[in-house]
Formats: C-alpha cells, sequence, structure tokens
C-alpha cells in the first residue's frame, strides 16, 4: 500500500528549531522575565494579558509572519476563529475531496458554509472549480485526510495565491514536525492546537496575516474570551520540546516499519508510516483481527484512546483503531488495520506489546 506521508524533521533540523525558538524567547524575555507563572487580565493599551501579548509576539516572530493570536478552543477554536474573519457565514469555502475532519464539519455546518470540492492531489481539476465557483476563500488539512493523499501543501496554496483565493490551513499534527507550515508557504492563516504541543488543553493559535489576525483578535473582546498570561506562558514552554521530542518518535517509526518488514510478528501483513491524522505506524493484519489485538493491546500497557493525539498526558504508546476519516474513505480498514502511536515510548516496548496481543489469534 503506498502513503505519502509528510517528511519530518531530522534531528538536526528538529534541534535547529528548537534553538530557534529559544533564541527569540531570549529576544523577547530578558533577564528573569521568562521566570514568571503569568498575568491576569485585561492590560489597558493591549485588552490582553501581558505575557500573552508578548507569547504572541514570540509565535509571530518564530513563524515569520506578521502576526498572532492565541484562542479558546484549541485546535478547533483556532479554525473556526480563522474561517469566521475570512468569510461569512452562508460563504464558499473550497477543501479537498476527502472527509472533513469532524469537528471541522461541524463548523462549516455551524456557519451555513457552501463547500466546493476538488481534489488538491490534481492542481488543474483545482484550477478549473477556482474559475467555476469563485470560492471566497480555501481550507487545506496539512496533514493527509485520506490513505493516498500526495499533494504538497506549498504548491496547493500556490495555486490558491495564483487567484488571490484567501487560504487556512489546518496545521493540527504537523507544527514542529516538519520544515513549514501554512503561513510560511504562503497561506493567509495557519491554525494549530498548542495541547498536541505539550501545552496545556483548550489553547489554539492562528498566526498570519496582520489584517486577518487582528479581526480575530477584535472578535475575543471580553476578558473571558482571552488567553491568561500563565496559560501562554505554559503553552510557549511545551512548544520548546515539541520538535526534538518528535524528531524522537519519527526514528521510533522508521525503526518499527523496517523491523516489522522482516515478517517478525507473522499476523502482521504490512507495516507502513502515514500521517492519519498524526504521523503513525499503520499495521495491517492478513485477518480482520483488528478489534481483538486492540483488546489484548490495552491490557498489556498501551493507551486505549488518545486524550489530545500526543499531548503531554500520552506518555505509553497508543495503540488505536485508523482515523475517522480513513475509515470513511474505506470502511474495510476498521477490521484488518490498526494505527500505534509510540508517544514517548521506544521500538521495543511497541513490538512487545504487538507480538504479545497477537499471540493465539
Amino acid at each position: 500500500m503506498k502513503t505519502w506521508p509528510l517528511q519530518s524533521l531530522t534531528m538536526e533540523q528538529a534541534q535547529h528549531k528548537q534553538f530557534q525558538l529559544v533564541d527569540i524567547i531570549c529576544r523577547h524575555f530578558p533577564g528573569s522575565d521568562f521566570l514568571n507563572a503569568g498575568d491576569l487580565g485585561l492590560v489597558p493599551g493591549l485588552n490582553q494579558p501581558q505575557m500573552t501579548h508578548r507569547v504572541e509576539s514570540v509565535l509571530a516572530d518564530f513563524f515569520g509572519t506578521s502576526a498572532a493570536v492565541m484562542v479558546q478552543g484549541a485546535g478547533t477554536g483556532a479554525i473556526r476563529s480563522g474561517l469566521a474573519v475570512l468569510l461569512k457565514a452562508g460563504g464558499r469555502l473550497l477543501i479537498h475531496d476527502a472527509p472533513l475532519y469532524p469537528t471541522t464539519a461541524a463548523i462549516a455546518e455551524q456557519m451555513g458554509l457552501q463547500l466546493i470540492r476538488a481534489d488538491f492531489n490534481q492542481l488543474d481539476k483545482v484550477k478549473k472549480v477556482i474559475e467555476n465557483h469563485r470560492p471566497q476563500a480555501a481550507l487545506i488539512q496539512h496533514t493527509r485526510q485520506k490513505m493516498d493523499d500526495s499533494y504538497g501543501l506549498q504548491e496547493v496554496i500556490a495555486c490558491f495565491n495564483q487567484y488571490g483565493l484567501a487560504s487556512l490551513t489546518d496545521d493540527n499534527y504537523a507544527v514542529m514536525k516538519v520544515d513549514k507550515i501554512g503561513c510560511e508557504c504562503g497561506a493567509t492563516l495557519a491554525t494549530f492546537s498548542c495541547f498536541k504541543l505539550f501545552g496545556p488543553p483548550g489553547i489554539g493559535v492562528v498566526v498570519g496575516d496582520d489584517k486577518a489576525v487582528k479581526a480575530v483578535r477584535q472578535s475575543m473582546y471580553s476578558g473571558g474570551s482571552q488567553i491568561q498570561g500563565f496559560q501562554a506562558m505554559d503553552a510557549l514552554r511545551g512548544l520548546v520540546f515539541a520538535p526534538v521530542m518528535h524528531a524522537v518518535q519519527a526514528q521510533v517509526n522508521d525503526s518499527l516499519v523496517k523491523q516489522l518488514s522482516t515478517g517478525s510478528i507473522p499476523l502482521v501483513k504490512q507495516a507502513f508510516i502515514a500521517n492519519a491524522q498524526s504521523k503513525v505506524l499503520l499495521v495491517e493484519f492478513h485477518q480482520p483481527i483488528a478489534e481483538k489485538v486492540l483488546a489484548k493491546a490495552q491490557r498489556l500497557g498501551a493507551l486505549p484512546y488518545p486524550v489530545g493525539a500526543e499531548s503531554r498526558y500520552e506518555i505509553p504508546p497508543l495503540f488505536y483503531r485508523v482515523s475517522g476519516t480513513f475509515r470513511q474513505s474505506d470502511p474495510t480498514l476498521e477490521q484488518r488495520m490498526i494505527r500505534i502511536n509510540p508517544n514517548r515510548s521506544g521500538a521495543q516496548t511497541v513490538l512487545r506489546i504487538l507480538r504479545e496481543s497477537c499471540e493465539g489469534l
């Protein structure tokens, strides 16, 4: 089975990202300022906590954009806020011809958006759809929605920009794992969840075009909608550790594919890496035993379900069913395939659990 997973950062590249972020932090937090839990409330002149404002400045500098804003509601909240400033309720939104992530589908329904579909794997078709249907904005999920997705983010965004089409990228599961996110490739806005980057629950980020980011900020004028200073600082601290930790995880995944390809576990037909939506190991069995394997793996110490999909709470490996968007594209996958995310574990732990879970089946 052929897949086109996103290119993970090497360990050297991951270290460079970490060092780059820390250097920017030093420029914004002199002396003991970083040794601060963070302030609260609406500071006059900012209408937000001072520390939140400074963290947003760090994020804007790090991603090379003019502005960033932290929002409530994690990645979903970031996508919702971004779409709300790019088009009005009932507007025409161009999306990939694939199952939408469930929370994104809920946003589209709530806004009454007219969804215009095009296969992002084929740019000629994308151009024809734009010319014929004139969408008002485009949404592109950085990671894969279908197993056979192969589109390049930068090329698709360049196509949008050719027509002056505003775009928002859902960069969840890609930030700090790949070289560039949406706004660094020319998208109007990039959105992601800090919870997937070892930050606190519920914090999302919208980064990109200054005018659009300001519009997001204006939509959360009240104190109760603000990200407090201690939340922003917690999110920034988690972000520092994300690139290297995810690079280690990528190395473990590569090792697992090599070891499973030798036939060391007879019930395994094949194993490969895919972005589904996080970059994970997909294991296909010769027989429809996925549910039985998952039940046994849970008793052997594997996590039975995600918390935030790579949040700081997820230390043991995750043995789980394939993603909802993948199941929609091919319902038969549920019985013969599982996904494994090593999280912070090593390859030998994953192999031990998988081997013992297959015994007697």
